[in-house]
């Protein structure tokens, strides 16, 4: 949609009068996967697509909430604002990050008329929740001047993931959304959330996103299963050397260590995420330098990984990632976001992306029996209000 088209829509719902628009993007990562909450390193883009959302201001004691990509319509006075409706409910995202505000005694003065709508598809992986979240964060913020910086609303999208929608998940995704640049890439440290806007110049190559319409739900109970496995490594090394994630530890460390570790799923689980940052740290030396070979080397090391070590991938995910990788053009092919479905990036030479859609997209069908979907990405902004 329009932005014209998003205006009348807000007019239908809440009548005329001025309205401000923001927006904040998915992102997709293209290395480093399960990291981000083991203290260890990322390397996210902000997408061309994302969460819009149209705010008006009133002098009402409630806040009303719609999304045209949803049915229903919330209407919650501003005392109603700290609850999480029940589990599942996209207002939850929203709501989450203001309740982030008024534990900080930030709270509305009144109420506003609230308007999204997403161009992210849900379930691929590719960080709705994280627009929703960021976008929120970013109008509430900007329309009651608060007068928060960008990383705060960064932290309160998180806390909102954790609190209201009961995943524990790392820093990543919201980063993303909300600290993202125009053809750049962050590479960022989890740790200490200290990071660099690398160039992402990709002459003749071009990011394809593959969905594979098997939608992943990251609330189902997997990811926060990755995540306790991971600190029960951490708790099997630390009596021989303490740690306070696995991000501190170098593949060398790990493999004088390993044996620590007796059970042999959750050491496989540290394996992969001590080898990913590695990989990581690896892809973006490559990068700078211009090894597009490498780096998408690297990218196949890395769905390999979350694929045996991990087992984060899944039946579909590994028909895509096979399917691209028999194109003569496909520089590297990986899963990206929680897994369990979701989406896949791939680097491919400009020639061949007509072919790499065409032929992937036919022998996932045929092995899946689903449609998947290619997108051609642009990297974006970070979340802004637009208009």
């Amino acid at each position: 949609m329009q932005i014209d088209e998003l205006k009348e829509a807000f007019e239908k719902l809440y009548g005329k009068g001025d309205c401000h628009v923001y927006f904040s993007p998915g992102r997709v990562n293209l290395i480093g996967e399960h990291t981000d909450y083991n203290g260890g390193f990322v390397f996210p883009c902000a997408l061309s697509f994302g969460t819009y959302c149209l705010i008006r201001k009133t002098n009402n004691d409630y806040i009303q909430l719609r999304s045209l990509n949803q049915d229903k319509t919330y209407k919650l006075g501003i005392d109603e604002l700290t609850q999480p409706l029940e589990k599942g409910n996209w207002a939850n995202y929203v709501l989450g990050v203001i309740a982030q505000f008024i534990k900080e005694s930030l709270i509305p003065t009144c109420g506003a008329d609230i308007l999204f709508w997403g161009n992210v598809p849900n379930g691929a992986g590719l960080s709705s929740s994280a627009s929703l979240e960021v976008v929120t964060g970013v109008a509430i913020n900007e329309e009651y001047n608060f007068d928060k910086d960008q990383l705060s609303i960064v932290k309160y999208s998180q806390m909102a993931e954790h609190e209201f929608a009961g995943v524990m998940c790392g820093i990543m995704d919201q980063f993303a959304s909300g600290m993202g640049k125009k053809n750049h890439a962050i590479y960022l440290n989890c740790e200490n959330l200290e990071y660099e806007l690398v160039p992402v110049n990709l002459e003749g190559v071009k990011i394809v996103i593959g969905n594979t319409n098997s939608p992943h739900s990251l609330d189902e109970g997997k990811y926060n299963e990755r995540v306790a496995e991971c600190r029960a490594a951490v708790e099997a090394i630390n009596p021989s050397k303490k740690i306070a994630n696995l991000g501190e530890l170098c593949p060398t460390e790990f493999n004088s260590l390993a044996n620590h570790i007796k059970n042999e799923v959750i050491r496989r689980r540290a394996r992969h995420v001590v080898t990913e940052i590695e990989r990581t740290q690896k892809a973006v030396i490559e990068l700078k330098k211009g090894n597009l070979t490498a780096f998408g080397q690297l990218m196949n090391g890395s769905h390999d990984s979350l694929r045996d070590d991990y087992e984060v991938t899944g039946y579909e995910l590994d028909c895509m990632v096979e399917a691209a990788r028999k194109i003569e053009g496909t520089i590297g092919a990986r899963m990206t976001g929680g897994g369990f479905g979701g989406s896949t990036v791939s680097l491919v030479k400009d020639e061949y992306v007509e072919e790499f859609i065409h032929k992937v997209g036919i022998e996932y069908t045929e092995k899946t029996g689903i449609v998947g979907e290619f997108y051609v990405a642009e990297i974006g902004d970070g979340g802004k209000r637009i208009e």
